[in-house]
């Protein structure tokens, strides 16, 4: 009677723990930001599962989670610019699966859509557009080009179901021959631009002395006039006998002092 009852507890304890395996195997928890995608007996499901608790066939069903979330990858590259100067270059994207193209995803990429998909665009995209630019632009027009980078990548990704969030030139790399051009480009330049305030600065200080030339010359020549206006009365006042004129005027103007001095 014993042995009876062990082994129906036995029988009951097995047929317990099967049940909460077929429980626990029939839910599916989609973690937030994601989208599940339901595959039963290797079929995938068009329906995706939104992000919860579900209840599915249990041992034939299995969910693959895909990230919705927006996401960065660094994606490391080498291009040639217009001038065919050689341009390494390093950046950063930011893109997005669309909850309602995980399915569709899934079922042509798979789960590595990193190297399948996002990364060869990225490296493609940022080849097509420095081609169009010199490597001196690359520096100047940084963010133009980031810009247009973005825009392709976008159009090269988007039937996919992928977005591109934001898109980031992190570094150009130029060669050792261009940094040195560079360098020296801007060395002349500044020397032109001193060279030119030097020129600027000389011709203020030669305009500033040229006035102030004229003006001790007409200083001078004032002086010079007044003391020679000073020395023609002083001469007069000399050879002067302290008389007056006998008649000043003309003409029938003529008026006799001779009487005055009387």
């Amino acid at each position: 009677m014993q042995l009876k009852t062990l082994v129906l507890f036995i029988i009951a304890g097995v047929i317990g723990v099967l049940a909460l395996i077929c429980l626990l195997s029939g839910i599916a928890v989609v973690n937030g930001g994601t989208t599940g995608v339901v595959k039963k007996l290797g079929n995938i499901q068009e329906e995706p599962l939104s992000e919860g608790v579900h209840f599915v066939t249990p041992f034939i069903t299995s969910v693959v989670e895909i990230d919705n979330r927006v996401q960065r990858t660094d994606v490391e590259g080498e291009s040639a610019s217009k001038d065919l100067q050689t341009i390494k270059t390093n950046t950063s994207i930011n893109y997005q699966i669309l909850p309602n193209k995980s399915v569709y995803i899934y079922k042509t990429i798979g789960e590595d859509i990193l190297n399948v998909i996002l990364r060869p665009a990225a490296q493609e995209s940022v080849k097509s557009i420095i081609a169009s630019y010199t490597a001196e632009e690359c520096i100047t027009k940084r963010q133009e080009i980031s810009d247009n980078i973005k825009r392709l990548l976008n159009q090269k990704v988007e039937s996919y179901g992928i977005t591109i969030r934001d898109f980031n030139i992190l570094n150009f790399g130029f060669s050792d021959e261009f940094n040195k051009a560079i360098e020296a480009k801007q060395t002349a330049q500044q020397n032109a631009l001193k060279a030119q305030q030097d020129f600027e600065r000389i011709k203020v200080e030669n305009q500033q002395k040229v006035a102030q030339a004229e003006a001790e010359a007409q200083a001078n020549a004032l002086k010079n006039q007044q003391i020679t206006d000073n020395i023609l009365k002083n001469k007069i006042l000399e050879k002067w006998n302290g008389e007056l004129p006998k008649v000043v005027g003309s003409g029938s103007n003529i008026l006799d002092l001779s009487n005055l001095a009387q």
